[in-house]
């Protein structure tokens, strides 16, 4: 099979919509060419050619008259249309390769759409021009557009041959970098799926307001933030580091607000100032941010978890 992009400088849109039939479909051939002919030969036209049609594998946003546009009104490149053709599938078969994960259909869906709204769309709102580069000077879309060649890359290797095979390695990077993106995306969600069942098992002391997790790797902020109202601080044990955290609970994912701080004494101590505050010795250290702390063993973190709540108590209301 053969997938055709546009030739000359590429975005973040086009290097992704092929990174994804490339992994659906491996083995693709990848011609980047405005060549009429070629286009039309094509088993794929990503971001060329002047046709959506997923049908006939056409995938092109430029044409007069275009009109294509999420249910919430951000439209779309060709990183979204090929991912809402083609999402679902490519988010199984990483899920399969990477986590080893047999996806439902629904999950699969489920997965493709959060990654559209926090990614996808971000790549085509930076394409259209909607952003300049969406969600900032330094996010995907910026990192992928730094891989173009730049006039200083055109004066070493000129305009023949060896240019071109240049950039089209160049482009081949980016894809691989957007590739990453896909899976560490993927394993992700497919972790935080498989925890929830571990999370809400988990032991509650205290009252409902400490959550003690055996195993500290697991994400557990979305489900302690959605179903667990009470709970103030989560003990974690972090099995690689052989230590136990202290978390607050953050209000929300854009933030380090939290539902209680850790007490403000602690903030930027570590070792023996910690432990001398906190009469825990072997309290490891307490972020500057008040919402992260350690200690060695499982009876100190405890100790420390009771002191914040107790601060918590004490706090003016």
């Amino acid at each position: 099979m053969v997938i055709v992009t546009h030739s000359g400088k590429f975005h973040a849109d086009d290097a992704w919509a092929v990174a994804v039939l490339n992994i659906v479909f491996p083995g693709c051939d990848i011609i980047r060419t405005r060549d009429a002919a070629a286009i039309e030969a094509a088993d794929f036209a990503v971001d060329v050619g002047g046709i959506w049609d997923p049908a006939s594998g056409r995938f092109d946003h430029h044409q007069k008259g275009f009109s294509g546009a999420r249910q919430s009104g951000v439209p779309y490149a060709s990183a979204g249309l090929v991912w809402r053709e083609y999402g679902a599938r490519c988010v199984a078969m990483l899920a399969a390769e990477h986590a080893g994960c047999q996806l439902p259909d629904d999950k699969a869906r489920e997965i493709a759409y959060a990654i559209d709204a926090d990614i996808v769309q971000y790549l085509d709102l930076s394409d259209v021009g909607v952003a300049k580069s969406a969600p900032g000077s330094y996010g995907l879309s910026a990192v992928v557009s730094g891989y173009n060649t730049n006039w200083l890359d055109e004066q070493r290797l000129g305009y023949g041959e060896a240019a071109e095979a240049y950039r089209m390695a160049q482009f081949r990077r980016a894809m691989a970098v957007l590739a990453d993106s896909m899976v560490n995306a993927v394993k992700y969600r497919v972790g935080a799926m498989l925890a929830v069942e571990q999370v809400r098992n988990a032991q509650v002391l205290e009252g409902g307001k400490l959550l003690f997790l055996e195993n500290g790797a697991l994400p557990w902020s979305q489900v302690v933030r959605r179903e667990m109202p009470k709970v103030l601080f989560v003990i974690s044990h972090s099995i690689a580091e052989q230590r136990y955290m202290l978390h607050t609970v953050p209000l929300n994912t854009e933030s380090f607000d939290a539902r209680a701080d850790l007490p403000e004494a602690w903030a930027g101590l570590r070792d023996a100032e910690l432990a001398a505050v906190t009469g825990v010795p072997d309290a490891g250290f307490c972020h500057n941010g008040r919402f992260i702390a350690s200690a060695k063993s499982y009876a100190g973190a405890h100790a420390m978890a009771l002191l914040a709540l107790d601060d918590v108590t004490k706090a003016p209301s």
